[in-house]
């Protein structure tokens, strides 16, 4: 009796076959690549851990300043990727965050608002405006992209009229809290985003609404064949993601004290790099929101890490796209070069058995 090396399965008709090692590699392979949290949860450890050994600065102290900003771009990127799972770009983000950030700070500076009530618009009103583009997007049949882009402009106009052209201060309660070290070593701002990440994450795969969002992603058709209101939602998401980043606008706004007019500039590209990072098409369909949270943290480690080494922000933005684009050719080649493998191994054995 013969022994062949791999995986053993069960031919049609009952009797024993063999997988050949090369295709459960290429298997593996696809699975790794395709979505799935492994990669960017690898790529996040080797970067830490290799971090102090080309940077020693990018380290230590440095950590605490980092993890905030990482937890507010994690928020924002959980958003963006309820919209891109929903086969959309949200080009917003600059208004949404700036939105939030005024609110919470420009109402109870200058219009004596409490602060809870102005903390409470900052996150709910972005979610009202994300329920708006959603609406224009499903049911007016516009791309998301020119919604959400004309979205932005009109955002940052109310921005400038809320604040009269000059930037408010952030409340003492809000700055003390959004600057709080839990145990002296997690920074409350990280913490509350690994909640809400960790939750989102659960809610997406555990959840019937979840379910159906992913579902909505994957093909509008067969959604609605199944029952599914789509455009509910589809709404939904855009909802939430508004929500989302209402809540980091908000608490990016505490930790900075005075944060500018327009902070939000900054979180729309790492967003869109965390949702690819993380492993979700931007074609939409079935989105990784836990992979996204780590992607953001990989992306701000690697900020922190040009910078210790005197980059400046164009060579870090060049950075960031070539692993961005090397991230891309990567999930689409190696699969492509194993079904290549794969398929020159079938022709040989089909001309060994004539």
């Amino acid at each position: 009796m013969s022994t062949v090396t791999g995986a053993v399965t069960t031919d049609p008709a009952g009797g024993p076959s063999a997988t050949p090692p090369s295709s459960r590699l290429g298997g593996y392979w696809q699975r790794l690549l395709s979505g799935t949290w492994v990669p960017i949860v690898v790529a996040t450890v080797v970067l830490f851990l290799v971090s102090p050994l080309v940077a020693p600065g990018s380290l230590g102290p440095t950590l605490l300043t980092m993890l905030p900003i990482a937890g507010v771009l994690a928020l924002v990127s959980v958003g963006q990727t309820l919209v891109v799972q929903q086969r959309g770009l949200d080009m917003s983000i600059p208004g949404m965050v700036a939105l939030a950030a005024s609110l919470s700070t420009a109402l109870p500076s200058f219009y004596g608002w409490p602060l809870w009530l102005g903390v409470l618009f900052g996150i709910v009103m972005p979610g009202v405006v994300g329920l708006i583009n959603g609406a224009i997007i499903t049911y007016l049949r516009v791309m998301p992209i020119v919604v959400t882009l004309g979205m932005n402009s009109v955002l940052l106009g109310v921005v400038f009229f809320v604040n009269s052209g000059t930037p408010a201060g952030s409340p003492d309660e809000l700055n003390r809290f959004a600057i709080l070290n839990i145990f002296g070593f997690i920074p409350s701002i990280f913490l509350i985003a690994a909640v809400v990440v960790v939750i989102a994450g659960i809610a997406s795969r555990k959840t019937i609404p979840g379910r159906r969002l992913g579902y909505v992603g994957v093909s509008l058709p067969a959604s609605a064949a199944l029952g599914i209101r789509v455009n509910r939602y589809a709404m939904l998401a855009y909802a939430l993601a508004g929500v989302a980043y209402g809540i980091g606008g908000v608490l990016y706004a505490g930790f900075v004290k005075t944060p500018p007019l327009f902070p939000g500039d900054q979180f729309l590209l790492p967003s869109v790099a965390a949702v690819v990072l993380g492993g979700t098409a931007l074609t939409g369909g079935v989105a990784s929101i836990v992979a996204t949270g780590v992607g953001a943290l990989f992306l701000q480690q690697l900020t922190q890490l040009l910078r210790s080494l005197g980059w400046q922000d164009a060579p870090q933005y060049i950075a960031m796209a070539a692993v961005l684009i090397a991230v891309v050719l990567i999930r689409e080649l190696v699969p492509q070069l194993w079904r290549w493998i794969r398929s020159r191994q079938a022709g040989r054995q089909r001309v060994a058995a004539v």
